[in-house]
């Protein structure tokens, strides 16, 4: 399929999402038929998921675990290449907010992860999808930065972008822009760098409104 199509889709999944949300919220004798319709959005949502995007993680089970940022400094971390907005979005949280002093590498094959790096946003990486949490919210959570709460609504906005769910009203301008830079970009490094720059403004601009 064209990568034209991609945003497509993905804009139709979240028209539907916006549309089951405001039956259900009508609906003052939810059954079945609720659950069955949410049921096969998830459906829906994760083929179009596995035809466009076949590497995106699939959540893991369990409690997402607590760990000190002290033991986490000057590390190597490592994600698939051409990073979208979860992954730009993690690796800006590790870089602002995590790692001091970080190095990226992006991977080709996430089976080839060098076992010195720590890998995130991809099946069997240390952190990756958790239940319901995507990899930003995992990383925050993991580093005990949920109670910022400019940091969590950021959180809320990757995750409407990458997987669904709650709609964001700043979801569309930021999707639009993160296409803006990869098409500007194709150095992943260099589209990093870029997105930092996204990420920060995002993040003082949620602060001025928490």
């Amino acid at each position: 399929m064209k990568s034209s199509g991609k945003p497509a889709l993905h804009k139709l999944v979240r028209s539907l999402d916006r549309q089951l949300l405001a039956i259900r919220a009508a609906d003052y004798f939810p059954g079945q038929a609720g659950a069955g319709a949410a049921e096969g959005l998830e459906t829906l949502r994760a083929e179009i998921d596995k035809k466009l995007s076949p590497g995106e993680p699939r959540p893991s089970r369990g409690a997402v675990e607590r760990l000190p940022r002290t033991s986490f400094q000057r590390k190597t971390w490592a994600t698939r290449k051409r990073p979208w907005v979860d992954r730009l979005a993690t690796a800006w949280l590790i870089r602002r907010f995590v790692d001091e002093s970080p190095r990226f590498v992006w991977l080709d094959n996430p089976k080839a992860c060098p076992k010195s790096a720590l890998g995130f946003d991809f099946d069997g990486a240390r952190f990756t999808h958790v239940g319901d949490k995507v990899s930003f919210e995992v990383v925050m959570h993991t580093f005990g930065l949920e109670d910022d709460a400019a940091l969590k609504r950021l959180g809320e906005l990757v995750h409407y972008i990458d997987i669904g769910g709650i709609p964001v009203d700043e979801a569309a301008g930021v999707e639009t822009l993160v296409r803006g830079l990869q098409a500007q970009h194709d150095d992943d490094d260099a589209l990093l760098a870029a997105a930092c720059d996204l990420f920060d403004t995002l993040y003082a601009a949620l602060r001025l409104t928490k």
